[in-house]
């Protein structure tokens, strides 16, 4: 079972992540940020990741929250891929949300690097600073040594380019850490 728990204790939050990569969506997330909190749930439910998170803020900000909870995001799906044996290694989704439509593509080559091109004209959604939207999966493609790129092809919505990003997200990871038909790592290299 490809499973890991990673906490993540620091002066500023307080972070205790439990995924299994085999799950159905079942997700239990906890936190003081409303949208981002509706953001992870959508990532659980559309990856089908069982995925509980208990994530607080010691220091009251908003920023230290997002990034700590990413760090731990990715190096629990890094920790759960155990070898990365047998992975699809790649995925892909274009994912469309009313108007809005955004690609995302990832590759788990241990090769850290993200590229958020969205166009949000707001500061906030809801309760969420929309400059913590490419930081989240900056953080992320840092602990997973993961290449993410998320481009919005259309939208006008702020809630829902952001609720488009974070669902083709899902679906392009979940995609990746598949295990497909070769037990072999998906590298000429011989490493990811």
């Amino acid at each position: 079972m490809r499973t890991a728990t990673i906490c993540r204790k620091t002066n500023e939050t307080d972070i205790v992540i439990d995924i299994n990569l085999d799950g159905t969506g079942k997700y239990d997330i906890q936190t003081e940020l409303k949208f981002f909190k509706h953001m992870l749930e959508q990532f659980a439910c559309h990856s089908k990741f069982d995925l509980t998170i208990k994530a607080v803020s010691l220091d009251s900000d908003e920023h230290h929250l997002v990034e700590d909870t990413a760090l731990a995001l990715g190096s629990a799906i890094i920790k759960a891929l155990n070898d990365k044996k047998g992975i699809n290694r790649y995925g892909q989704s274009i994912l469309p949300m009313d108007e809005a439509l955004v690609l995302c593509a990832v590759d788990l080559s241990g090769r850290p690097f993200s590229k958020v091109d969205v166009q949000i004209n707001t500061e906030k959604i809801s309760d969420f600073s929309t400059i913590l939207l490419p930081h989240f999966f900056q953080s992320f493609a840092s602990s997973s040594n993961t290449t993410v790129h998320i481009k919005q092809l259309d939208g006008a919505d702020p809630h829902h380019i952001a609720e488009a990003a974070f669902k083709s997200f899902a679906r392009a990871i979940s995609s990746a850490v598949k295990i497909g038909n070769s037990k072999d790592l998906p590298s000429t290299k011989g490493t990811l």
